[in-house]
């Protein structure tokens, strides 16, 4: 024990050096730390802002129930979306008109044929014939682009104009 009383009395100002220079070293490292730590509770008082008396586990417990409810959610859209979609595969959805001078003798373009379709050329197409002393209008079933009725040379142009999408304001 003697020996490490003379050490210390040797090297006294040398070891009194060691331990500020060790002190200091402490206390940079005990700075640094409290910055991290600020930080870090900046980042977590933004992460839980407007949330009074939860931690994070109940945090992520509420978003994982928010994320399934939004994908939930997205799901119903998307059935409902095919839904809609599948429903307007039979809607109106293709028109042809034709104006026409059904007779030679008069002088307008007063009868018209307009074929209706749906997305798979089901439909109907109507057609009204203008004379002199009376008007006649019938309609026929169409089904994949065709009737079984005979169709006029008119209907048929309707019908292709609905099918290709072609603008109504030309006549024949």
């Amino acid at each position: 024990m003697e020996w490490i009383r003379d050490f210390i009395s040797i090297y006294n100002v040398e070891i009194i050096l060691g331990l500020a220079a060790g002190i200091v070293v402490l206390l940079i490292v005990s700075i640094i730390q409290e910055v991290k730590i600020n930080k870090t509770k900046e980042k977590y008082n933004t992460f839980v802002r407007g949330m009074n008396g939860i931690d994070i586990e109940g945090l992520f417990i509420q978003t994982n129930r928010d994320i399934n409810d939004i994908k939930r959610d997205i799901n119903l859209f998307e059935q409902n979306i095919n839904n809609i979609e599948t429903k307007l595969a039979f809607s109106i959805q293709k028109i042809g008109f034709l104006r026409y001078n059904a007779f030679d003798d008069m002088g307008s373009e007063l009868s018209y044929s307009i074929a209706i379709l749906d997305n798979f050329q089901n439909g109907f197409i109507l057609t009204s014939i203008f004379g002199r002393e009376n008007s006649v209008s019938y309609a026929k079933p169409i089904k994949n682009g065709n009737s079984s009725i005979p169709l006029s040379a008119e209907e048929l142009i309707a019908i292709d104009r609905a099918i290709k999408g072609e603008r109504l304001e030309k006549s024949y």
